[in-house]
């Protein structure tokens, strides 16, 4: 399957656009990229970032769509509210009939701890963004900005972001008690199990999850499998 992400680079390779590139040839893909914005990152900091000019991302999106076609997508890092939208109105005009999955992932900060999102992000996710969306994949301080609700409480963050936005929501679960993901869709909540591994090493783990699952979705996995296979 044919799967672009939607994202940003990372120097260092530990996430963005390498990471998602890795992620999608492991789960059997081919990778096909669309860049919001480039930054200058290790794995302990964020030290520069440029978004590039909209109207580039959009064309990239166009024309990639148009020659090889895709089977899957994953936003990843947009960097501004203007980049949300146009990643919104790039996908929006992809051929409903082909109904192609898109995993959202709503990258607000880096694991570091930086921002990763200007001022005003979390509205243009809500009004453009996550009603085109198959599944968001927030981690537990994405949803809570999300759905603003301060809460450590995971199934009524995915299921408040289910209602308001129509899609399946899985929060992750790399920040709250539970090491479980929380998975709402039309069906109800589950939780997906999985273990919290001993280590701090987990720069780019969303990004990796979500290609993973924007793959498997793109391969016609059904999504509850999906999310198994992509938090294993």
């Amino acid at each position: 399957p044919r799967v672009m992400t939607v994202a940003t680079t990372d120097s260092g390779g530990g996430a963005g656009v390498l990471a998602d590139a890795k992620a999608i040839v492991r789960a059997g893909g081919f990778p096909l990229c669309a860049l919001a914005a480039v930054t200058a990152q290790s794995t302990v900091a964020v030290d520069a970032v440029a978004a590039l000019d909209p109207a580039v991302l959009r064309a990239q999106v166009a024309t990639t769509a148009a020659d090889i076609g895709l089977d899957g997508v994953k936003t990843g890092m947009l960097a501004t509210p203007e980049l949300v939208a146009t990643a919104a109105e790039a996908l929006a005009a992809l051929d409903p009939s082909e109904e192609v999955p898109v995993v959202v992932d709503p990258v607000l900060r880096a694991e570091s701890g930086a921002s990763l999102m200007a001022a005003g992000g979390e509205e243009a996710y809500r009004r453009a963004l996550l009603p085109l969306a198959t599944v968001a994949t927030p981690n537990l301080l994405e949803a809570q900005a999300l759905a603003g609700i301060d809460a450590d409480d995971p199934a009524l963050l995915a299921r408040t972001l289910h209602e308001r936005h129509g899609c399946a929501v899985i929060v992750t679960g790399g920040h709250g008690r539970s090491a479980a993901d929380t998975l709402c869709d039309d069906e109800g909540l589950v939780e997906v199990p999985g273990v919290r591994l001993p280590r701090p090493t987990t720069h780019g783990a969303g990004c990796t999850h979500s290609s993973t699952l924007a793959t498997l979705l793109a391969a016609g996995v059904p999504l509850r499998e999906a999310a198994a296979r992509a938090k294993r």
